[in-house]
């Protein structure tokens, strides 16, 4: 096969659909869910993010807590020293694949949700993070 060959077969009429994988960023730091919220804010100061994955004790990703959401849960009159990430991600966390298109991870996330969102294997695992174009 002659390269012309190879480059005539590569060449497709249909429109590329990049899938989230393509578009998305590092997952950045992961930490674990039990650690407190001054913890993560040192880790996120040292680590000059803006966010962090939060992994549960099987290293699979239950949420990302931003700087602002951290600061704001510190800032507030029911805040402790014993308040850890577990305590501050709900459980409504919402996750995208890495096989999706951008536009169907945007669709499928309610408005009003983080600009951020994790992108998630099947055992859970965190490959990198979505920015949503909101």
């Amino acid at each position: 096969m002659t390269l012309g060959q190879l480059q005539d077969r590569a060449v497709s009429a249909r429109p590329s659909h990049d899938t989230v994988i393509d578009v998305m960023d590092a997952a950045g730091p992961q930490v674990w869910y039990d650690m407190t919220v001054e913890v993560a804010l040192s880790v996120m100061a040292a680590a000059r993010a803006g966010h962090l994955v939060v992994c549960d004790e099987d290293a699979r990703c239950v949420g990302l807590v931003t700087q602002a959401r951290l600061t704001a849960v510190r800032d507030s009159s029911e805040y402790t020293d014993r308040i850890r990430l577990g305590d501050i991600i709900d459980g409504s966390e919402f996750f995208v694949s890495p096989l999706v298109t951008r536009e169907e991870a945007e669709e499928a996330v309610p408005v009003g949700r983080l600009e951020l969102v994790p992108v998630v294997d099947n055992h859970g695992s965190a490959l990198g993070v979505l920015a949503l174009s909101r």
